[in-house]
């Protein structure tokens, strides 16, 4: 159970802090308290998941970047209207719960029997909605994965060898973007440095990774998750498709930095029959002018039509954003495993076949879902084209993120108060 509410897991400040300001963040400012209690919070979390934290002091710069990406995301957020209602706040908490096999009311005292205030948990919830769309809006909309994309993908290594996941750890000594040659050289024998102390001693990688990483994912140890191929960041696929596990690499240069990685599994994913789904939906994607609860809202008002009657073909074609199923009347196709975002599939894959559901979210927008029908489908080339689809898409949409944060970040005005 401490290891599922991890992810989310926050914890309240303990006595008083002095409210001394440590930086200023554009027109906000981060105080001495919120700055020690994310420092409580990066240290529990790391402790319910296995690793071992590094000294406090060797955290600080990694939690006030952190916190200052954070605040930078949430104002742009705020200027673009973008907000989250209780009513998707209590869907999403309601999810999370049946994620830990429990109702919201046993979830909630579960919250609390780890020591987490349950009122910072669900305003934590509220903050990642809050991201996810800014990002869908700011990145995900600028994705797009053509034939070619698709044809020279198959044709690659990463495409050919596609029977694998690998669970991939890497650390970022950055790099800024107008860096000079003397910037850069430093930068590289920093790397090099971090690769010799863990190929020397016995420090986990993860611990490392949360004291010296630039990337957004340094206090999560740098993990990367399991990764198809063609989800592995380009700069060091090949290099890990290559690699056994327990190996080092490094250092790798891409445009943000030099990064080493480690290469902690790998596990077959071959399978020739799939379970497919024929599914409809009508999407429904917030705008300037449409709030995110204007289109919950539509989607309502004609999942009400559908249950009165209406067909839900004709409101597809009538009614959806999605340029490219409403002139099927939603129709979708059939549908492999992993062809989809998974917010999508969990939905889709929890009904049966004539049953229509509730409005739910993606990073796309608003949708309702109708399952039409399932069949066990020998779909090899299908399904490598499709997985394809899908590797493609989150690579580019992770090199995407990278690139935008980056931008905001150099574009902020950022003063650190901090005590040395």
């Amino acid at each position: 159970m401490a290891l599922a509410l991890a992810v989310f897991a926050t914890t309240a400040t303990a006595g008083q802090t002095l409210e001394r300001i440590v930086a200023l963040v554009d027109d906000n400012v981060i105080l001495q308290s919120e700055l020690e209690a994310e420092l409580d919070e990066v240290e529990q979390r790391m402790r319910a998941q296995g690793q071992r934290p590094p000294a406090r002091d060797d955290l600080v710069d990694q939690v006030m970047e952190q916190l200052i990406m954070e605040r930078l995301q949430l104002a742009r957020a705020d200027r673009m209207g973008i907000s989250v209602d209780d009513n998707t706040l209590n869907a999403a908490l309601q999810r999370i719960a049946q994620q830990n096999n429990m109702n919201l009311q046993q979830f909630r005292q579960a919250v609390s029997r780890e020591g987490i205030d349950f009122g910072r948990f669900r305003e934590d919830i509220r903050t990642d909605i809050k991201l996810q769309r800014l990002h869908q809006q700011q990145v995900q909309r600028r994705i797009e994965v053509t034939s070619r994309d698709i044809e020279e993908f198959l044709e690659s290594r990463a495409g050919r060898e596609d029977d694998t996941e690998f669970q991939v750890s890497h650390i970022l000594i950055g790099v800024p973007e107008a860096a000079d040659p003397e910037e850069a050289e430093e930068a590289e024998q920093r790397a090099r440095e971090v690769l010799q102390r863990l190929r020397d001693g016995d420090e986990d990688f993860a611990t490392v990774a949360a004291e010296v990483s630039d990337a957004q994912d340094a206090l999560e140890g740098g993990d990367l998750g399991w990764r198809r191929p063609g989800e592995l960041p380009s700069m060091f696929q090949d290099e890990v498709m290559g690699m056994s596990v327990g190996d080092l690499a490094g250092p790798m240069r891409s445009p943000s930095g030099f990064h080493i990685v480690q290469l902690r599994d790998t596990r077959a994913t071959d399978q020739e029959l799939v379970q497919q789904t024929r599914a409809r939906h009508i999407l429904i994607q917030p705008s300037e002018v449409v709030t995110p609860e204007d289109a919950r809202t539509r989607l309502e008002n004609l999942h009400a039509r559908i249950d009165d009657g209406e067909s839900f073909e004709e409101l597809a074609r009538a009614h959806s954003d999605d340029g490219g199923s409403a002139s099927e009347g939603g129709d979708l196709g059939w549908i492999s495993p992993g062809q989809l975002v998974p917010d999508f599939e969990e939905v889709m894959d929890g009904l049966e076949p004539g049953e229509v559901s509730r409005p739910f979210e993606t990073q796309f927008g608003w949708h309702i879902v109708e399952v039409l029908d399932r069949r066990e489908h020998d779909s090899t080339d299908e399904r490598r084209r499709a997985q394809a689809v899908q590797q493609i898409r989150e690579r580019k949409s992770e090199e995407t993120l990278e690139n935008w944060l980056r931008e905001l970040r150099d574009d902020a005005y950022v003063e650190l108060r901090l005590d040395r």
